[in-house]
C-alpha cells in the first residue's frame, strides 16, 4: 500500500483521540484555560510554518472572514466540547453527537437549496437522528438527568455546523496555511476572553498528564493532523475522508473504554452502530461530495 492512502487513517486515529484527550487534560485546568494555552502553543507552530515556507497573506477582507470561521470552528466549537467533557459528558457519546456534524451540514444545504436528497438518504438520516436517541438514552441517563453538559454538546454542534457553511461559503481563496494561522489567531482571542471571564484565578497543576495531553493536542492535533488534511486536500483525497470519520466514535468509545474505564450500554453500543450506517448513507448515497469535504473548511476545530 502507498504511503498516500495511510494518511486518512492516520488523520482520522489522530481526529479520535481529541476527545480523550481533553478528558486527560481537564482535571487540572478550566476547558477554557487549556484551550487558550492550546491556540497559543499552536499559533506559535504556524507562525514557524509561515515564516519559513512564505506563503501567500489573505487581504483584510479575507483575514475577516477567517477570524469568523476560527472563532466557530475552533473557538466557540472546541469551547463547548470541552466545558461538556469537564461537565462529565462521557468523551464517546461526545464523539457521536459530534459525528453527525456533516449530517446536520448536508441538511441544512437541503433546506437552503444547494443540495437533493434522494429516498436512501433521508432513510441514513432517520437512521442517524434514531440512532443518537438511542446513545444519549443509553449513556447513564444523562439527557435525562439535566447535566448541562449535554446543552454544551449540541451548542457545539451548531458551533461547527455553521462554521463549516460559513467557511464553504465565505471562506475559499486563502491558503490554507495562513488561513489556518488566522483561524487560530481568532480561537485564542475567543478562549483568552473565556478563560479570562470564567476561570479568572484558577490554578493549572502542570501535571505528566496536563503536560501530555497539551503537547499531544497542539502536535498531533492541531498540527500534524491539519497538515494531513492539507495533503490530503493537494492529493484529491478528501473526499474519502468522510468515510473513514464514520469510525471516530467507536475509536473515541475504545479509548474511552480503555483510559477511563467508560462504558456505554449495549443499547447505546447499537445506537451507534446505527447512527454511523445512517451518516453514511446521507453522505454516501448522493451527489453530495462537496458537503464530504472537511479539508475545504480546514476542518481541524474537530479534534
Amino acid at each position: 500500500m502507498r504511503a498516500n492512502q495511510w494518511i486518512p487513517w492516520v488523520f482520522v486515529l489522530l481526529w479520535s483521540t481529541g476527545f480523550t484527550g481533553a478528558k486527560l487534560g481537564l482535571p487540572y485546568c478550566g476547558p477554557f484555560t487549556f484551550l487558550a494555552i492550546r491556540m497559543a502553543l499552536t499559533l506559535l507552530c504556524f507562525a514557524g510554518l509561515v515564516a519559513a515556507l512564505r506563503p501567500s497573506w489573505p487581504t483584510a477582507p479575507q483575514m475577516r472572514r477567517q477570524w469568523v470561521s476560527g472563532g466557530l470552528l475552533h473557538g466557540g466549537y472546541l469551547g463547548c466540547l470541552f466545558a461538556a467533557i469537564k461537565l462529565g459528558v462521557p468523551a464517546g457519546l461526545a464523539a457521536l453527537v459530534m459525528g453527525l456534524q456533516p449530517l446536520l451540514t448536508a441538511v441544512l444545504s437541503w433546506w437552503l437549496g444547494e443540495q437533493r436528497f434522494r429516498a436512501v438518504q433521508w432513510l441514513g438520516l432517520a437512521l442517524g437522528l434514531a440512532g443518537t436517541a438511542l446513545v444519549i438514552a443509553g449513556s447513564k441517563g444523562l439527557a435525562l438527568s439535566g447535566n448541562p453538559g449535554i446543552a454544551f454538546v449540541a451548542a457545539g454542534l451548531l458551533m461547527i455546523t455553521f462554521g463549516t457553511l460559513y467557511q464553504k461559503r465565505r471562506g475559499q481563496g486563502v491558503h490554507p496555511l495562513t488561513g489556518t494561522f488566522h483561524q487560530y489567531l481568532s480561537a485564542f482571542c475567543v478562549t483568552g476572553l473565556l478563560a479570562l471571564s470564567f476561570e479568572r484565578g484558577d490554578k493549572v497543576v502542570w501535571s505528566g498528564e496536563f503536560i501530555f495531553a497539551l503537547g499531544w493536542s497542539v502536535l498531533m492535533l492541531s498540527v500534524l493532523a491539519v497538515l494531513l488534511l492539507m495533503r490530503m486536500l493537494r492529493d484529491g483525497d478528501v473526499s474519502r475522508v468522510a468515510a473513514y470519520l464514520y469510525l471516530v466514535p467507536g475509536l473515541t468509545a475504545l479509548q474511552a473504554w480503555w483510559l477511563f474505564g467508560e462504558r456505554l450500554s449495549a443499547l447505546a453500543l447499537g445506537g451507534m452502530v446505527m447512527a454511523a450506517a445512517g451518516v453514511a448513507l446521507v453522505l454516501r448515497g448522493g451527489n453530495s461530495s462537496s458537503l464530504n469535504r472537511p479539508g475545504r473548511q480546514t476542518g481541524a476545530g474537530k479534534g
